[in-house]
Order: C-alpha cells, then structure tokens, then sequence
C-alpha cells in the first residue's frame, strides 16, 4: 500500500484479488441477509441483536486479515476508520427512526427499505471515495480543505445538536411528489404499482429515496473524516463497507433508544474536529494512527457512557415525529385492483405476494403503526 496520512503502512500493494475478494464476500453477506428476510415480518430486539453481532465480528475479523497481510499499521488504519464510521452511521439510525415514524411505515417494511438504502449507500460511497482519492492523488492540498470542512462541521453539530430534521417539509420529498404520482397507500413492500394503467409510487418508494438522500448527506462527513486516517482506497472503502453493512439491524436495535443518547451527537462534533485537526496538521506532526484510533474510541465510550448514565431507567419508546402525509394501509380491494409493473406469471404474482403478506401473528391494529 502507499504512503498513508496515518505513515507508511508498507509497501505491498492492495492487490486486484482482494478487491474482488472483498466485493463477492459483500455480495454474498448481503444475499444471506436478503434470504434470511425475504418475507416481511417484525424484527424484534433478540434478533437485531443477533445480526449486530454477527455484522459486528465481520468488520473485526476483517480488520485481522488486514492486520495480518498489511501490518499492524494498515490494520490499525482500518479499525480507526471502522470506529469513525460506525460511529457517525448512528445518526443515520436516528434519521431513518424519524423518517419511518413521519411516513407511518410499518415495521414489517422497513426492513426492506433499508436493505435497498445499504445497498444503494455501498454503491454512492465506493463512486465517492474513487473520487477523494482521485482528488488527493492530483491535488495534494485538498486534505486542507477536508479538514476545514471536517472542522466546521463539527463546531455546527454541536450549535445544532437540539434541532432534528423534518421530512415533511424535505425539499426532496416536495420534488418526489411534484414529478413522481403517488398513491397515499402501502400496497404491501411494493414500491411502484399499475393503477388504472397508469404507474404510480406508493410512499415506500418516498421513504426509500428520502433514506437514500440522508445517506448522501451523511457520506459528506464521514468519508473526509476517514480520510483523515488513511488515504489508501481499499482500506477507506473497507472500512466504510463493514460499517454500513450492520445498520439495518443497528437500527431495529436502537431506533426506541433515541432519546438515551442525549450526548451523543456532541461526541460525533468532538470525533469531527479532532480528525480534522490531524488532518490539518499534517505537515507539522503526524499523529500515530494507535492515540488516534484511541482518542476516537475514547470520545465515543465518554459520550454513550454519559447519556446512558443520565438518562437511566428510561426504557424504549417509539419515536414521534410530525406526519409527512396521511398514510394507510390498502384495502383489499385496492390490492386487488393494483396491477404489478412488470407482468409476471401467476405462480410469481402467487410467491410475491406470500412474501409481502404481513406477519400472521401481529395485531392488524399494530401493522399500521410507524416507528
């Protein structure tokens, strides 16, 4: 690998075999996860806590590998910019609480809004990061402008920390409604349905392009500050990929947990600036990757510890959020009339809606609840 922000860590070069490797093991992770929930049904605390887990030692036994065949600088360079990542991916969760909560988006849904966002977040965060290190590769200095960037930032966050966003008045959603014609009705996990000949979007194709969009956002802080650590493209790609990949079940873990992580969002501006400082300083002393990835480590535990410390014995609540829009679940009627966009077979349009059909054993009164 080249010379990195974080020092030299060596001089074997990533090769083309790792790139494919690490690409068809994403693939794979994200097939096994698609199959284990391809019908629709609630994901409860046990399970998202399972996958947590399982995601969780996916990124770490991923950053052994590292370890082992780069070195212990390389490797350290990757769990810095896993850290920072994650970190930052749990505002992502507390966005997509409030966004699901705004659309009254069944539970038994969100899942597969999410599955598609990671999926669509892999893809603008590989484009992104090919076009940072293009940048640095040519135009040396622009780390100066990743550490301003990364520096004001995290001074607004901590200004900003009280405010929450409001999809309902989203520019974006304004567009989407303005060019795209939609149904105020969940016709099951379709996104796009025929009615009357005509396609029309049904409100999870909304969520889901809202969801999309917050990532991009999010994509803006997070890849400069990876940077910080390390410049080597397969190592910010890496670290971003195994990051991302756990926050669908980060999110049905912590999504009722919102309101315990008070300063959470303080710590994020604190890990902002302090790699924007490294970044800045450069030229004038190189910061080990090992009191990075250790002060980084530090603000975030300092932060969880401290919210959870003044907020103890809350338990889970749902989020609330001011409505987007009057959204219902569609009549039988309306499911029948409602054509798929693509002809199909009757055996497929059979198989389809199988795995559409809500959870048999959850209250028809609860399925019409948000988040």
């Amino acid at each position: 690998m080249p010379s990195t922000t974080g020092g030299d860590v060596g001089r074997t070069p990533v090769p083309l075999y790792a790139w494919f490797a690490v690409l068809a093991a994403i693939i794979a992770m994200l097939a096994i996860d698609l199959f284990a929930h391809r019908r629709a049904h609630v994901i409860g605390v046990r399970e998202a806590l399972g996958w947590s887990i399982v995601w969780v030692l996916s990124g770490i036994t991923f950053g052994l590998v590292v370890w082992n065949a780069w070195g212990a600088e390389a490797g350290q360079q990757y769990f810095a910019g896993y850290l920072i990542e994650k970190s930052l991916a749990v505002d992502n969760v507390f966005v997509w609480a409030i966004i699901f909560a705004s659309f009254a988006v069944p539970r038994e849904y969100q899942h597969r809004v999410l599955f598609l966002g990671v999926l669509g977040a892999l893809v603008f965060r590989g484009v992104f990061i090919a076009a940072g290190a293009a940048l640095i590769e040519n135009f040396s200095w622009i780390l100066y402008v990743f550490a301003a960037f990364l520096i004001v930032t995290g001074i607004q966050m901590i200004r900003t920390r009280n405010e929450h966003i409001h999809p309902e008045r989203s520019r974006t959603l304004r567009l989407f409604r303005r060019f795209v014609p939609m149904t105020d009705a969940y016709h099951g996990r379709r996104f796009l349905i025929r009615r009357a000949g005509v396609v029309v979007a049904t409100p999870l194709l909304a969520v889901l392009v809202l969801v999309e969009v917050t990532d991009v956002v999010f994509a803006v802080d997070s890849i400069p500050a990876i940077f910080a650590v390390t410049t080597e493209p397969f190592l910010v790609f890496t670290a971003n990929a195994f990051a991302i990949l756990g926050l669908r079940a980060m999110y049905f873990l912590l999504a009722d947990l919102i309101h315990r992580f008070r300063y959470l969002k303080i710590g994020l501006a604190a890990v902002l600036v302090w790699v924007g400082v490294k970044m800045a300083l450069l030229d004038v002393v190189k910061i080990p990757t090992t009191l990075s990835l250790a002060v980084v480590a530090a603000i975030i535990a300092v932060a969880i510890g401290a919210s959870l410390s003044v907020t103890r014995g809350q338990g889970r609540q749902e989020v609330e959020a001011a409505p987007a829009g009057a959204f219902r679940m569609a009549t039988p009627e309306e499911l029948a009339e409602a054509g798929p966009v693509v002809r199909r077979s009757r055996a497929a349009a059979a198989a389809q809606a199988e795995a559409e059909a809500p959870s048999a054993d959850r209250p028809a009164a609860d399925r019409h609840r948000g988040t």
